[in-house]
């Protein structure tokens, strides 16, 4: 959901009309004045609907949140906002941008507010009282949705602005925002016939109680499968670890034993360093079964039930798929492009991935005390074997030097550096927060000290928590109303520590997080007037991200930053010279199992849905693509929630590599420069056209302006260590 301002006191005699409105049987004056002020009254002492209030311009109340309050605050801010279209719909003067474009811009701030709360029960704190509610609310959300979508006199309005806008441009922002609204509206049907309206909020309807039955099914069993082992089973495993396994076991009424939880960051350790190759197994299939266990969490036939109804929907606004209706706004515009670019990687991925196998298959065959083959159980256990074998490489040493709090002190310093961003602790108490373990953080301008706006992190894994990463905001920056700071947040899922142990996670974990906290600076960095042009393009706004996972290698980050959890001594420079050697290690790996759900999620969509096994096609798919059998997908379908909980990755799971063409391709912009990653005049440029503008020109435009030139394929397959298509070498 896009934020939205709103000016105070908007909605006055709102309520009135609203209990008007929604009457079911005859009433005098004076009953629907005192329905009138009951609803009034509510709307008052309802936390999530009330008004953001205390320092840095209001702050969510997350300190009195109650999920009680939820159904009737969203049914209450969902009717003031269709309350404020219908006034603006109506409106019976001539549409102009002012009193249609900037109005709608306006409207929708209570409604903003309930659901910045219903995020943080949907990803931080769910429950199964939770998730009840969200299955009654998904289809009012949906039905919600609908009535603003179609609307016909609305979306009349809009076409006006719009076609008058194509005659007499307006000023550039407010052209972009006329026509992202009208290609939305568009998009979403607005110009159909009564009855394909009717039916196209109908499927719109049943694909949000399916989407969030999806998502609910993943987190049962990521609840559900833990995997418990004993003291004699702890070969391998790093002290961290155990210490945090030990915890987690404790958490659920096991003292004494040990716990693998069944999410990425906890599986991916155990698999990388256990030496018990029975509970590896288990642990894998933990995970990759997830929604895939033919019970009442199974998600095999959501799946279809998904397919069928995108397929039909798009049918009914003359597509031949969803996927040719979803990238036509996309920087691919095609499936056929997002493919081409996908299968120019997955060749040379899959053969560095055989490469691997047999490198592992070697080392087996010489250590292991009984025969194996290879399985997918394997592979990080063996790789991480290999890696020590080929470069002398340790991870867990490596983990020595990545403590979560100088990790956090680094990403700071490349805010600093780049975006000239102050990061300063807010004093607990200050700022209400929804969990203990979240911390907030005030930003402001280096130079001048104004300020910008709030940083909250919540890092731990929790039972209700969904797993992996992620960013998200509470409040956008706009100006059209009055200058509004950005509350922005990251949230992750490291394994929480045993009292008074450090947070050391993996260089991958790290990667990520700096990947995290870059979308955390587009929305920080945002210097745009109106809230839709916060939205951004989904191959697009991954490149910002992945971009700044590059300043986790520089040297200043790595002397000042990356320091021995005991000692405090930086990484000495022989273990930065092995990371920096084995920088292309596992490409193989990494890239065909992201690639392989990327391009699973394409095929998808591009199938014919009916009579579909969701498994039997998966499997039967990647054969065909010659999928090496040691490898899975990162996603496997049954819990690809990116993809088949909700609509933003559909088809566009591959942004990730469109957005890593840009990346590899933009680090060379500062690797050529003199002053390497640290260059003022290209991270000048850097904020300037890739980070502040958001959506307010075109994301290829904006490249270009920022690189002199479109980017190219080269710099990836460098980047990889993949042969490069021009022959060039790596650089």
């Amino acid at each position: 959901m896009k934020e939205q301002i709103i000016s105070a006191g908007k909605v006055s005699g709102i309520v009135a009309l609203l209990a008007l409105a929604s009457c079911t049987s005859v009433q005098t004056p004076q009953t629907q004045d005192t329905q009138a002020a009951t609803e009034q009254k509510q709307a008052e002492t309802n936390v999530l609907l009330q008004e953001w209030s205390g320092p840095y311009q209001g702050v969510p109340a997350f300190d009195k949140m109650n999920l009680a309050d939820l159904k009737p605050a969203m049914e209450k801010a969902m009717a003031l906002n269709l309350a404020e279209i219908e006034a603006i719909a109506n409106n019976t003067q001539p549409a102009t941008f002012e009193n249609t474009i900037e109005e709608m811009e306006r409207a929708g701030e209570e409604l903003n507010r309930v659901f910045t709360y219903y995020g943080i029960w949907g990803s931080n704190m769910s429950t199964p009282e939770f998730r009840e509610i969200q299955k009654e609310l998904a289809p009012k959300i949906s039905e919600f949705s609908s009535k603003i979508s179609q609307n016909e006199k609305l979306f009349q309005r809009i076409k006006t602005v719009y076609e008058n806008s194509q005659k007499n441009p307006l000023p550039a922002d407010q052209q972009r925002v006329v026509e992202l609204i009208y290609k939305n509206f568009a998009m979403e049907g607005a110009d159909l016939s009564p009855e394909k309206k009717q039916r196209y909020a109908a499927i719109n309807k049943e694909l949000s109680s399916l989407y969030t039955a999806f998502g609910n099914n993943i987190l049962a069993d990521e609840e559900k499968y833990v995997v418990y082992f004993t003291k004699d089973q702890l070969s391998g495993l790093p002290e961290s670890f155990v210490k945090a396994a030990a915890k987690a076991a404790a958490d659920r009424g096991k003292p004494g034993q040990y716990a693998v939880t069944n999410t990425r960051s906890s599986m991916d350790q155990f698999l990388t360093y256990s030496d018990e190759r029975g509970l590896r197994e288990q642990v894998w299939k933990n995970y990759y079964s997830r929604g895939d266990n033919n019970d009442a969490n199974d998600n095999k036939q959501n799946i279809v039930n998904i397919l069928k109804l995108r397929k039909e929907r798009v049918g009914l606004m003359g597509y031949d798929n969803y996927a040719e209706w979803r990238l036509q706004d996309r920087m691919a515009k095609t499936p056929e492009a997002a493919m081409e670019l996908m299968m120019a990687v997955w060749p040379a991925a899959t053969a560095r991935a055989r490469e691997e196998v047999a490198d592992m298959q070697k080392l087996a065959n010489a250590t292991s005390k009984t025969k194996i083959t290879i399985e997918p159980w394997d592979y990080r256990y063996y790789a991480e074997k290999v890696r020590k074998d080929k470069y002398d490489l340790d991870s867990d040493e490596v983990k020595n030097y990545l403590e979560l709090g100088n990790l956090t002190q680094a990403m700071f310093f490349t805010a600093g550096e780049l975006f000239n961003f102050n990061f300063k602790p807010v004093p607990e108490g200050t700022v209400p927060v929804f969990h203990e373990d979240v911390k907030v953080w005030e930003v402001t301008d280096k130079t001048t000290g104004e300020h910008i706006g709030l940083w909250y992190l919540d890092p731990f894994a929790r039972q209700g928590k969904r797993s992996g990463a992620w960013a998200t905001t509470y409040r956008a920056h706009t100006t059209f109303d009055g200058k509004k700071n950005v509350l922005s947040s990251n949230n992750s899922n490291f394994v929480k520590p045993a009292p008074g142990e450090p947070v050391l996670v993996s260089w991958d974990d790290a990667t990520t997080f700096f990947h995290e906290f870059g979308h955390a600076l587009h929305f920080l960095a945002s210097n745009v007037k109106y809230p839709t042009l916060n939205s951004g393009v989904r191959d697009y706004t991954e490149f910002q991200s992945q971009l700044l996972e590059r300043w986790l290698s520089t040297d200043k980050v790595i002397n000042q930053f990356l320091k021995h959890y005991k000692t405090g001594e930086p990484m000495p420079k022989e273990l930065v010279a092995k990371i920096e050697k084995a920088a292309t290690f596992n490409q193989g790996f990494e890239t065909t199992e992201f690639l392989a759900s990327a391009l699973m999620d394409m095929h998808f969509h591009l199938a014919d849905p009916n009579n579909m096994d969701p498994d039997k096609f998966e499997k039967e798919t990647l054969a065909k693509l010659g999928m090496p059998k040691e490898i899975v997908m990162r996603h496997r379908s049954p819990h690809f929630g990116h993809v088949f909980s909700g609509e933003g990755y559909a088809t566009a799971y591959y942004g990730y590599m469109w957005a890593d063409v840009l990346t590899s391709d933009a680090s060379e912009a500062f690797t050529e420069a003199p002053g390497g990653f640290y260059d003022k005049d290209v991270a000048a440029k850097l904020v300037k056209y890739l980070f502040a503008p958001r959506n307010s020109m075109d994301p290829a435009e904006a490249y270009r302006m920022f690189r002199g030139r479109d980017a190219k394929i080269d710099a990836l397959m460098r980047d990889r260590g993949f042969p490069v298509p021009n022959g060039q070498g790596k650089k």
